[in-house]
C-alpha cells in the first residue's frame, strides 16, 4: 500500500505580515512539508485545486513543478483536477511537463469537485456539471493515449490529427478518477479502466463497500487489465506522539474549518460528539499516535475490501507548521513500517 499527504494549502492570515507575505510564507512551509515527505519515505504528496480565498492551490501544476525540483522519489499528483471547468488539452500540457520534471513521477486524479466556484470563473454553467466532466474525461483519455487527436464534443472547439505537446516522461501518464459518493461515478471508473480515488471525510468508510465493489464489478465486466485496478482512500487525519494530546490540538481547528463550510452547505455545526463519533474505530477521520493511526488504516483498507493507497489530509484544522511536520515525520518513521509489515509493501 501506497501512504501520503493530500493538501489544499490552506491560507493562514498574518496581522504582522502582508497579505502577500503571509500567503508566500504558507506556499514556503507547503513546499517543506513535501520535501519532508519525500524524505522520510511518504510515497505520494497530492495538491488540491479551489479557487476561493481559503486556499492556495488554484495553479496545482506550478506548486507540484516547484516540489519536482526539490524532491527526488515521492509521487507528485492533482487531489483532484477539477476538469469540468478546465481545457483538457492544457491539463495534460502541465502534467506532461511536470512529469519530464520529476523523471516519471507525475499523475492527476481528475474529478468534478467539491466546490463549485470554477464553473462561473471559466464560464460554465454548473447545470452541465456531469456532461462536462464525461466529455473533458474523455477528451484527456484520447490525449493520453494519442500524440495526435481527432476528436469532437458540445464544450470545446474541435481538434483535427493536432498534436499535443509534450509527452509525458513515461509513454502516459497514470490518470485516477476522483469520486465522491454517487454510484454513478464509481461505476464510471470501472466501466473506463480507471483507478478510483475516493474522498470519504465524514461518517463510517465501511458504508463505501457496496460502491467499491461496483467499481471492481464493472472494471472485470469491461474486460480491463486487473493490475490497474486500484482504490486510493483520501480521508482527513493527523498522526502526533500520543493519542489524547493529538486529538485536542486538531479538534479547535477541524471545528472551526468544518462549521464554517457547513454554513454554506446547510451541514449542522460540528459538536464535540459528532467528532468523537468520526474518531471513533468506524469512523472516517484516521487520528492519533502512530501504531492507532496504522491500526485505523489497515482497518479501513480491510472495510473496503483492500486499497492501493491512503492519503492523509491535514491541513484543514489550522495546524501549525512544527505539528505538520512532526505528523509527516511520524508517517514516514512509524505509520508505514507498521503497515506495510502488516499488509505487505
Amino acid at each position: 500500500m501506497e501512504i501520503g499527504i493530500d493538501s489544499f494549502v490552506a491560507r493562514k492570515s498574518n496581522e504582522k505580515q502582508s497579505r502577500g507575505q503571509s500567503d508566500a510564507k504558507a506556499i514556503a512551509e507547503q513546499l517543506e512539508r513535501i520535501k519532508l515527505a519525500d524524505e522520510v519515505g511518504l510515497d505520494v504528496f497530492g495538491i488540491g485545486e479551489h479557487h476561493r480565498h481559503e486556499f492556495l492551490d488554484s495553479a496545482t501544476a506550478v506548486i507540484l513543478g516547484a516540489a519536482a525540483a526539490i524532491t527526488k522519489r515521492i509521487k507528485l499528483t492533482s487531489a483532484v483536477t477539477v476538469l469540468s471547468a478546465a481545457d483538457p488539452v492544457r491539463v495534460f500540457e502541465q502534467f506532461a511537463t511536470l512529469d519530464l520534471i520529476s523523471n516519471g513521477r507525475a499523475e492527476i486524479v481528475a474529478g468534478r469537485g467539491s466546490f463549485i466556484e470554477a464553473f462561473p470563473l471559466f464560464g460554465f454553467d454548473v447545470a452541465d456539471y456531469d456532461a462536462l466532466y464525461a466529455e473533458k474525461l474523455n477528451l484527456l483519455l484520447t490525449i493520453n493515449k494519442n500524440e495526435k487527436v481527432t476528436w469532437s464534443g458540445k464544450f470545446r472547439p474541435a481538434l483535427h490529427d493536432q498534436g499535443i505537446y509534450p509527452r509525458p516522461f513515461r509513454n502516459s501518464l497514470p490518470i485516477w478518477m476522483g469520486v465522491g459518493g454517487t454510484p454513478a461515478s464509481f461505476k464510471r471508473a470501472g466501466v473506463l479502466g480507471l483507478p478510483l480515488a475516493v474522498a470519504v471525510i465524514g461518517g463510517q468508510t465501511h458504508r463505501f463497500r457496496s460502491l467499491v465493489d461496483l467499481y471492481r464489478e464493472s472494471y472485470m465486466a469491461a474486460g480491463h487489465d486487473p493490475s490497474n485496478m486500484k482504490v486510493a482512500l483520501h480521508s482527513l487525519g493527523y498522526v502526533g506522539e500520543h493519542t489524547p494530546d493529538t486529538i485536542e490540538e486538531y479538534y479547535p481547528g477541524y471545528a472551526e474549518v468544518f462549521t464554517t463550510i457547513g454554513r454554506e452547505r446547510g451541514w449542522p455545526p460540528i459538536t464535540r460528539e459528532r467528532f468523537n463519533g468520526m474518531i471513533g474505530p468506524e469512523g472516517a477521520i484516521v487520528i492519533g499516535d502512530p501504531a492507532n493511526a496504522a491500526a485505523k488504516i489497515i482497518q479501513h483498507s480491510q472495510a473496503l475490501g483492500g486499497i492501493s493507497r491512503f492519503t492523509f489530509q491535514m491541513d484543514n484544522a489550522n495546524l501549525a507548521q512544527m505539528q505538520m511536520m512532526k505528523s509527516i515525520e511520524l508517517i514516514g518513521t512509524r505509520v508505514i513500517p507498521i503497515v506495510k509489515k502488516f499488509l505487505g509493501p
